[in-house]
């Protein structure tokens, strides 16, 4: 098994299953019980290849937990109001579609029953949950956001790191391969004006 399949199995981060790639220091040696430079370039850029393709997915992930955030944010801060300052009709306007908007207004909850709030919980789903337990819903929600957030984040860190490793290795390869070839030149031109 190869140094680059080695990378591709394991992984520092288990969690991700982002490969390893491990920096080649002694190229020669690196290279001495490979099959070929261009096998060994063709085996990188497919590895670099894969870490771009994961860091693609990673930022359309970081982009759409961004984007959740400040939501569960306002509407957590939301039915925190309520819970707190609803002793007297309140008057507001809320948002029915984008740019339009509806008004309305919310009377003083006079028994349980009334103490009940609406979430949106994506494709098109809507549930009614008592203040308290909706308050606890989005509370562990925004945490678990910003937890996914800061992993994904570090992922991203993890993954530029693993693909500068990758860029390196294969320059590193490609001039052994340059310098290598000079010198099989080199040999074959000696050879040639000794006779």
């Amino acid at each position: 098994m190869s140094e680059i399949e080695a990378a591709d199995s394991q992984s520092t981060i288990p969690q991700s299953a982002i490969p390893t790639a491990d920096f080649v220091d002694d190229v020669e040696k690196y290279m001495s019980d490979k099959e070929g430079a261009d096998t060994v370039i063709r085996r990188l850029d497919e590895l670099h290849r894969k870490y771009k393709f994961l860091e693609m997915n990673l930022l359309q992930k970081k982009k759409r937990l961004k984007a959740q955030l400040p939501d569960i944010s306002n509407t957590l801060e939301m039915i925190n109001f309520l819970q707190k300052n609803h002793t007297q009709d309140i008057e507001t306007h809320f948002q029915l579609s984008e740019c339009v908007y509806a008004s309305a207004t919310l009377p003083p909850p006079t028994d349980k029953e009334t103490q009940k709030v609406c979430l949106w919980l994506g494709a098109n789903v809507m549930l009614e949950y008592p203040i308290q337990e909706a308050q606890e819903l989005l509370s562990k929600n925004l945490e678990r956001a910003r937890a996914s957030l800061a992993k994904v984040g570090a992922d991203l860190d993890f993954l530029r790191n693993q693909y500068t490793v990758t860029e390196v290795n294969m320059a590193r390869v490609y001039n052994w391969d340059v310098r290598r070839r000079q010198l099989e030149k080199g040999a074959a031109g000696i050879s040639v004006t000794d006779k």
